[in-house]
């Protein structure tokens, strides 16, 4: 049984000591954070405001016998310690979150940006015509946002369904966690959970490696545990390692949200933090990503491969995040190696569910048959995405420096895609 996860900004924990809640564990961090924060404060609260009124009623009465220079410094002083004391104090924090909602994209118009839009009024033309369910629609081009549809009720600050589009957010993480020295895509994940593991582990689940989760090539000959979904009490990690790993990882993909779910559940391990609040000061605040909310498992694991709800314009800045290989607004977030990594094929791809044998289409008619990477597919036109069941895309195109973002209800996502080719392609001129 899903349990439905908290926001990002109901559990920001921001302040100074930041660097410091990343070496200890979060429980730990409150608690600390909490105690020493309420004792500055009552302290200093008090000692401000006499120093202040002081220093009127002396200015007041030409009385001051202490420089005027010297007590403005002092009061300075007392006020940032006590800024401290109210960052350390998380009834008192003010949460970046609410500043990070102005973060909006820049925008711009479709001709300023050489993207012709009668190809977008022909996009919309056609996907109405062909009875798909649209929900929204959002072309960024130059880092700019140059077009921007809502369809039905759905709404700019309505956040939607990702479904596997989380994927791709997941395996950010991952790349953070790398970055920071915490994990390698190499590092073996039986040492992460020897309590998970079956009574006898095979020789391919003692192989298995981070970076093969990322490529769903785990060894799974199919997805486990699709029926734990809705199980009250099922322990999903015991169940994901309790399956046969018939093929040795690294050699066979087979599509597997599971596996993702062990990514989240890595990163909650090494960092004490569940995933969404281990991406919130890394990504979702610089990226001005407010009001996430995650799906859990009946462990309190955020799910990983599904569960996420942002909204159309948090795609779009995780792909442009993506278009420009880790750098946001002048800084870097994550290296640019790493996107390099993410973004190339892995192995040879193939729709959910299918079998190699079993496949009648070509790889010049198929997004689903260019490659994977990590928790991203290749696509055609030299581009690369995160998708989602039902039609939710983040769509990158490093050629025409434009990112595509697509929420909808569209059960054939070739169709989709197909579109976008036949009429936003060429408008981004």
């Amino acid at each position: 049984m899903l349990k439905k996860g908290l926001s990002a900004p109901e559990k920001c924990n921001n302040g100074p000591f930041y660097l410091f809640q990343t070496k200890i564990t979060h429980t730990r961090f409150i608690i600390f954070r909490y105690v020493v924060g309420i004792m500055i404060e009552k302290v200093l609260s008090l000692r401000i405001k006499t120093y202040i009124s002081t220093i009127f009623y002396e200015l007041k009465n030409k009385t001051m016998k202490t420089s005027y220079p010297g007590k403005i410094f002092l009061t300075a002083l007392l006020c940032a310690v006590s800024w401290l004391a109210y960052s350390l104090n998380p009834r008192l924090t003010v949460c970046t979150d609410d500043i990070a909602a102005n973060r909006a994209l820049p925008r711009s118009t479709p001709a300023a940006e050489n993207v012709n839009a009668a190809g977008i009024t022909n996009f919309l033309d056609a996907v109405k015509k062909s009875g798909q369910d649209l929900h929204s629609l959002m072309i960024v081009r130059n880092g700019k946002v140059v077009s921007e549809q809502w369809l039905g009720d759905n709404a700019a600050d309505k956040p939607h369904v990702m479904f596997s589009v989380s994927k791709t957010y997941t395996a950010t993480a991952i790349g953070f966690a790398v970055a920071e020295g915490r994990l390698k895509v190499t590092d073996k994940v039986t040492s992460f959970f020897p309590d998970k593991m079956p009574e006898s582990v095979s020789d391919n689940l003692k192989e298995l490696e981070i970076r093969h989760l990322l490529t769903m090539s785990s060894g799974h000959d199919a997805e486990p545990g699709r029926e734990l979904r809705n199980a009250e009490n099922a322990d999903w990690l015991k169940a994901f390692f309790a399956a046969p790993f018939e093929h040795k990882p690294g050699t066979q993909f087979v599509y597997n949200s599971m596996a993702t779910y062990v990514l989240s559940a890595i990163i909650q391990k090494v960092t004490g933090e569940k995933l969404i609040d281990y991406l919130s000061p890394r990504l979702f605040r610089p990226l001005g990503i407010v009001g996430a909310t995650w799906q859990e498992s009946p462990q309190g694991i955020n799910i990983g491969g599904w569960g996420l709800f942002v909204k159309t314009e948090d795609m779009a800045k995780l792909g442009l995040l993506m278009l420009q290989k880790g750098q946001w607004n002048g800084s870097r977030l994550l290296p640019e190696s790493w996107f390099d990594e993410a973004t190339r094929s892995h192995i040879e791809s193939l729709p959910a569910g299918a079998k190699k044998e079993d496949l009648k289409m070509k790889p010049a008619d198929s997004d689903w048959l260019q490659g994977y990477g990590y928790q991203i597919w290749r696509s055609r036109h030299n581009s690369f995405r995160a998708d989602g069941a039902n039609g939710q895309y983040i769509l990158v195109l490093p050629e025409k420096n434009a990112v595509i973002a697509i929420t909808a209800d569209i059960k054939d996502m070739q169709a989709e895609l197909n579109l976008v080719w036949e009429h936003l392609l060429p408008a981004l001129e």
